[in-house]
């Protein structure tokens, strides 16, 4: 979200306290100009409630213009998933929506009220809205989590590389200290191997995935189970109607030995809005 002078927001990195001045808590911007109520669904069981402008509304809560803060993880935690829940449940209401960042907070201005502002703000920044919701309409977000066995794969390099065969067979035939240096020598092989590995089936992989899609994020990795490694982790935007054929493609993935595909979704475009 873009800030001047009508809107000034509070983050949680870095933010200090500001005051007991009332504030908005922003979620999402919906492709709607009713002004409803959603119930207690928010932060804290929050009542969230639309601030609308036109045909677009800004999905709100009333709190103080202060930044959620806590030293508890499991606080903070349950803050994000409640800010997630409302995102989700005014796309599933609404259909399009533009998700805001945790802790996207106005305040009043001046002799503006923080309602007003929020209004003067969707006012101000209305062709962008209206393009960016345009942008989405019909359109969601899917994760693509794609792991590999490092050993299924170690074996089928092994398989096919004379190199590692012969440290393989020099292991077995050698006496214990001399075959001690060559499984560290065959460590370091199976090691770089792998690594060009995982950088050939990202390359392939990427360019299978992306041509399905409208646009890719590539987020960092995370750690599979003992069996597994991932190597790769997308955020995709695509049509909703077009997701079957991106699913049929991870299914030529995951049939490779060796691969596991995790495919998630349908979500709201959180990857792929910036307002």
């Amino acid at each position: 979200m873009q800030q001047d002078d009508k809107i000034r927001l509070a983050s949680m990195n870095g933010a200090r306290a500001l005051t007991t001045r009332e504030g908005r808590y922003l979620y999402c911007i919906a492709d709607s100009g009713d002004r409803v109520s959603l119930g207690p669904i928010g932060i804290n069981g929050s009542n969230v409630y639309t601030v609308p402008y036109r045909d677009i509304c800004a999905v709100a809560h009333q709190c103080a213009a202060e930044p959620y803060q806590s030293t508890d993880r499991e606080v903070v935690n349950s803050w994000v998933l409640a800010h997630q829940k409302v995102v989700d449940e005014a796309w599933g209401r609404w259909g399009t929506v533009l998700p805001l960042g945790f802790d996207t907070i106005v305040m009043d201005k001046d002799d503006v009220g923080v309602e007003e502002n929020v209004r003067n703000w969707l006012q101000d920044n209305y062709d962008n809205l209206r393009s960016k919701i345009e942008k989405v309409r019909g359109k969601a977000e899917y994760g693509v989590q794609i792991f590999w066995e490092p050993q299924v794969i170690a074996q089928k390099l092994a398989e096919a590389n004379p190199e590692i065969s012969q440290l393989e067979a020099k292991i077995k035939s050698q006496p214990r200290g001399a075959a001690y240096l060559y499984k560290q020598k065959l460590e370091n092989v199976l090691k770089r191997e792998l690594e060009s590995k995982a950088g050939h089936y990202f390359r392939d992989f990427y360019k299978r995935i992306r041509r399905h899609v409208d646009d890719i994020v590539v987020d960092k990795t995370k750690p599979g189970d003992e069996n597994t490694q991932m190597i790769m982790n997308l955020s995709c935007f695509l049509p909703r109607d077009k997701s079957a054929e991106l699913g049929e493609e991870l299914e030529n993935i995951n049939s490779i030995e060796g691969f596991l595909v995790r495919f998630t979704g349908p979500w709201p475009p959180y990857s792929f809005v910036g307002t």
